[in-house]
C-alpha cells in the first residue's frame, strides 16, 4: 500500500525512532551482513547552531530550507564486533518550480563520512529516492511508507563512475510505540 504526499508530510512521517533491521550484500568481499539497529530521527528548527553552521559550509540561505532534522543511529552488525553509531545533520533545500525534488545538505555521507549534498526526489507513488555522488563511489537509496509506522529503505553503493555496484541493502523499519508521529 502506498499513498500520496507531499515532501513536507514525508519528512514530518519520518520523524521519530525507527527500530531498523538491514540486510546487506557486500559484492565486494562476497559477504552478507545483518544489521539490527535504532534509528532516532529529531525535527530541528531552521536557527539551530547545526543547521546554521550546514548553510554556511553550503553557502545556503537558511530561508531557502524545509525540515531539517537530526539523524542518530546505535546498532549490532554480524559482520563486525564494534557497536555501529553515528549521527547527522540534514538539511533539505526543495526546487522552487518542483517541490518534489531537490537538494539534501549533510554534515556526513552515508557511503563516506564526508559533508556531502544529495539530490532528492518524491515520486507520485511516494518513493523517496536520494542520489548522493562522492569522491570515491555514489550512493542510491529509496525509502517508502506502507503505512505511518512502517516504511522499506533499499541502498546501493556504486562505484564512482556508476557503473558497478559495490553494496546493495534492503531494510525494514519499524517506528517505536513510545514515539509520536509528530
Amino acid at each position: 500500500m502506498t499513498f500520496l504526499m507531499e515532501i513536507t508530510e514525508f519528512f514530518e512521517l519520518s520523524i521519530g525512532r525507527w527500530r531498523s533491521q538491514r540486510s546487506g550484500h557486500h559484492l565486494a568481499f562476497a559477504h552478507f551482513e545483518e544489521v539490527l539497529s535504532n534509528i532516532d530521527i529529531e525535527s530541528l528548527s531552521t536557527d539551530d547552531p547545526a543547521v546554521i553552521a550546514i548553510c554556511q559550509l553550503y553557502g545556503t540561505d537558511p530561508a531557502s530550507i524545509t525540515h531539517p532534522f537530526r539523524m542518530t543511529w546505535e546498532g549490532e552488525s554480524d559482520w563486525d564486533d564494534k557497536p555501529i553509531s553515528g549521527t547527522t545533520v540534514l538539511v533539505p533545500i526543495p526546487d522552487i518550480e518542483n517541490p518534489s525534488r531537490g537538494k539534501l545538505l549533510r554534515d556526513k555521507g552515508y557511503a563516506e563520512t564526508i559533508p556531502a549534498v544529495a539530490k532528492y526526489h518524491l515520486s507520485d507513488d511516494g518513493v523517496f529516492t536520494l542520489l548522493t555522488e562522492y569522491e570515491l563511489a555514489a550512493a542510491e537509496e529509496r525509502i517508502w511508507f506502507a503505512n505511518p509506522n512502517l516504511r522499506f529503505r533499499v541502498a546501493m553503493i556504486k562505484t564512482s563512475d556508476g557503473k558497478g555496484v559495490t553494496t546493495a541493502s534492503f531494510s525494514s523499519e519499524i517506528r517505536s510505540l513510545s514515539s509520536s508521529t509528530s
